[in-house]
């Protein structure tokens, strides 16, 4: 008998295991593929947590699984600090299947451990949980999500008192931790009501949120101009039905943009995502019913946050239509117009610093270069540009200005430590208002840009591996690319190949290869940490647009030849 079929009747003979979920099991007593997928391995607690399909086994997102990774981090906790029982964790969840469930059973096992939960009585924003765990002191926090995936997953991030995703090493220590958890016998509860009588489970809302508006509102860099212009901006606002639309629309609200529309198809929470094929303002076909209500009502831009708003995207209006503007887009816009705005001001510090992930456009480094501030580099995830932040903080010099990465995640201040779409999306606004007030659309300021620096251009391609097997081709395939890369890729020589499984630049280890090629062009192999796919980032300069248009269809084309 193979282990994953041991495990299968373990849950089935269990007493901690509930009737439906047996039942659920029972029905696929037949499907060996499926069993096998289910319960050939634990659902592993990565460097930010759970995510996973929403079913029954140990390698899916249940309550089972759930409350074994709050046991560990639990554990963890009250071994780091004596003082994280008062100090507490903060819980938040968003519109996904089972969201509010877990967050219940997370907050059970914190108080088994008699640790103090502070728990959101509703669904909330990922960047508003980082917020809430700084300014409630906490030792640490959870959001139950999946961020943008499909509807089939949900998960789990776990956050520190700093309010970022936990770091390495800490995150291999936690894991650790997990993994000695018995997934029912090792596992402490307490009931909700005995735990609000203990003073244990508390809920929290609509004073964090009202503080979270006001530090949101303070990013505005020119809000004379705001006052001014705001309302002559025409805005589609979507949160596909996330945990975006109603603290996006207050902010936007208070700041004076009365003239939004909000997609009403999209308006209420669905874990369904009925009206997407994928809950991801990266892919353009989210934004169809919002170009429908564009074009009905003469729409300047179009904004879309993901189900945890922490992602926004957009599309501007053109005398085509709307085109849809990449991650890197946006974010050499947002670098652009706060540089510029701080400098105008006389704000723009000596020590200023910027971020940006090791797979994101290279034009930011020409941008910053010009504004004489300067520009740090971090593996990809947003925990490692919330880490700079407190690394500046921690020495006492260095002031940060923004930080982005190309998966359309920003973030303005120091408040919180992950990406905010609900600050993102009053800054994209404010830019907007401020570019049409000159008889500017933000397409006609990202020209500019590029005629200044130079036509960059970036793309991503995905290659998905599900399964056991999916796992054995990724490892061969990231090996072929270590042990046998080519000399030149898209017809531009490789002058230096990065491989980060070690640590290199002062960043910690990563499963990522990068190659420089000539004439300012790269490309980088990453396996997600969150899905089971290897994404291929694709980067080039031109001359002028088509030029680099063409270099980065070149380069992605003979990649993906080579991959196939």
């Amino acid at each position: 008998m193979t282990d994953y079929r041991s495990r299968y009747e373990r849950w089935l003979a269990s007493d901690a295991v509930d009737e439906a979920t047996k039942a659920e099991l029972r029905a696929i007593a037949e499907d060996e593929k499926e069993i096998e997928d289910r319960f050939y391995k634990d659902l592993e607690f990565g460097t930010g947590g759970l995510r996973g399909i929403l079913d029954a086994g140990t390698n899916r997102m249940n309550v089972y699984t759930v409350r074994r990774a709050t046991q560990g981090l639990a554990n963890y906790l009250l071994m780091k600090d004596p003082q994280a029982k008062e100090k507490g964790v903060a819980i938040a969840y968003d519109s996904r299947h089972q969201s509010d469930v877990f967050a219940l059973e997370t907050a059970a096992v914190f108080n088994g451990n008699g640790i103090k939960a502070y728990v959101f009585e509703s669904l909330r924003p990922t960047p508003e949980l980082s917020f809430a765990v700084r300014t409630l002191g906490c030792k640490g926090g959870i959001v139950i999500t999946a961020s943008h995936n499909p509807s089939k997953y949900n998960g789990y991030k776990a956050y520190w008192e700093d309010g970022c995703q936990v770091p390495p090493p800490m995150d291999e220590e936690i894991i650790q931790e997990v993994e000695k958890v018995d997934l029912f016998d090792g596992v402490r509860v307490m009931p909700r009501r005995e735990a609000e009588e203990a003073g244990l489970f508390v809920s929290i809302g609509e004073e964090l949120d009202g503080q979270y508006i006001d530090v949101v509102k303070s990013q505005l860099l020119d809000p004379e101009m705001v006052r001014a212009h705001a309302a002559d901006l025409t805005v589609v606002y979507t949160p596909l039905h996330g945990t975006g639309n109603r603290l996006v629309r207050r902010a936007l609200a208070e700041c004076g943009f009365t003239n939004v529309h909000v997609v009403p198809e999209q308006e209420e929470p669905d874990g369904d995502f009925p009206t997407v094929p994928y809950p991801n303002p990266e892919d353009v076909r989210a934004f169809g019913p919002a170009i429908a209500l564009g074009e009905q009502v003469g729409a300047d831009i179009l904004i879309a946050t993901d189900p945890d708003a922490d992602r926004v995207g957009i599309m501007v209006k053109t005398d085509t239509g709307y085109q849809h503007f990449t991650g890197n887009m946006t974010g050499v816009l947002l670098s652009s117009y706060i540089l510029e705005a701080r400098k105008k001001t006389g704000h723009l510090p000596a020590d200023g610093f910027l971020v940006k992930t090791i797979v994101t456009t290279e034009m930011i480094r020409a941008l910053t270069d010009a504004y004489g501030v300067e520009l740090k580099e971090v593996l990809t995830g947003f925990k490692y540009i919330g880490q700079q932040i407190l690394e500046a903080e921690k020495a006492g010099r260095g002031t940060y200005l923004f930080g982005f990465e190309e998966s359309f995640g920003y973030l303005s201040g120091t408040y919180a430590r992950d990406k905010d779409a609900v600050s993102a999306s009053l800054l994209i606004c404010e830019m907007a208002a401020v570019y049409k007030a000159k008889n500017q659309t933000l397409l006609d300021a990202l020209h500019e840009l590029y005629e200044t620096y130079g036509y960059y251009r970036e793309t991503l391609v995905s290659f998905t591996f599900e399964g056991i097997e999916g796992i054995a081709k990724m490892n061969s395939l990231m090996d072929e690319l270590r042990k046998h890369p080519q000399a030149s890729y898209g017809g531009l020589k490789v002058l230096e190949c990065k491989d980060y499984a070690d640590g290199l630049d002062g960043l910690p280890p990563s499963n990522v290869l990068r190659f420089t090629l000539e004439n300012n062009s790269w490309f980088c192999a990453r396996p997600s940490g969150t899905e089971p796919k290897i994404k291929f980032y694709f980067g080039v300069k031109g001359e002028s647009q088509a030029g680099a248009e063409a270099a980065v269809k070149r380069l992605q084309d003979d990649v993906t030849k080579t991959i196939k």
